[in-house]
């Protein structure tokens, strides 16, 4: 298990957080209410979406079924590709970002393929209720990832003289995620940051050795 410990304890701690925050959300907020936590800089908006992570839609329901497919296949690879770097001994910050975007990956796929079966429906006017007496709102893989980070940090217009948008109402940081989605976004921009370090190649220093003088 060597090697194994901290990958192990990080994809366990990051599924734990974000499973326990959207139960919580599931079961005491009616979708689309919210709270305020920094002013109009940061709220819990509970929303959810059939797509990707940020709230990006895909295909309806044969998409949504392709999507979560694909989902397992790639946690799959990613597992696997996890497997193999800590046996051939990676670079450590290396291993455990890519335990960050297996977390984020496999926290998303939960909700897709298990909460369409653990829960009913969520409505602006009721909160879902865990296992109801007639079943889930949706079949295997069909269920909603659930969303509630929410960052408005900029909120204003477009002078009229910019290009394109002038005029139009800009919004940032307009996307609504959860821990998952935020766990894979650390991953990657970590990967990307530090990639020098994690993937330096090794110097070879040349080897000296005795030359012969060949003489005419």
């Amino acid at each position: 298990m060597k090697g194994y410990t901290r990958p192990l304890i990080l994809i366990v701690s990051v599924l734990f957080v974000d499973q326990l925050i959207k139960f919580w959300i599931k079961l005491n907020m009616t979708l689309g209410q919210e709270y305020h936590i920094l002013g109009k800089w940061f709220i819990i908006h509970f929303t959810e979406n059939n797509g990707m992570a940020f709230g990006m839609e895909f295909g309806g329901e044969m998409g949504k079924l392709a999507l979560s497919l694909f989902r397992i296949g790639a946690i799959a690879a990613i597992g696997y590709g996890l497997h193999y770097m800590i046996q051939k001994k990676y670079h450590r910050g290396f291993i455990l970002n890519v335990a960050l975007i297996f977390a984020g990956a496999m926290g998303n796929i939960l909700d897709s393929a298990f909460y369409g079966l653990f829960f009913s429906e969520s409505t602006w006017f009721d909160k879902a209720k865990l296992f109801p007496p007639g079943g889930g709102y949706a079949g295997f893989l069909h269920g909603k990832v659930v969303d509630m980070l929410y960052f408005p940090l900029m909120q204003g217009n477009f002078p009229d003289w910019f290009p394109i948008w002038g005029g139009e109402e800009y919004l940032f940081f307009r996307p609504v995620f959860n821990v998952a989605d935020s766990a894979i976004s650390v991953g990657v921009v970590l990967i990307l940051i530090f990639q020098k370090s994690y993937f330096k190649e090794e110097i070879i220093e040349p080897t000296s050795y005795n030359s012969e003088v060949v003489e005419d």
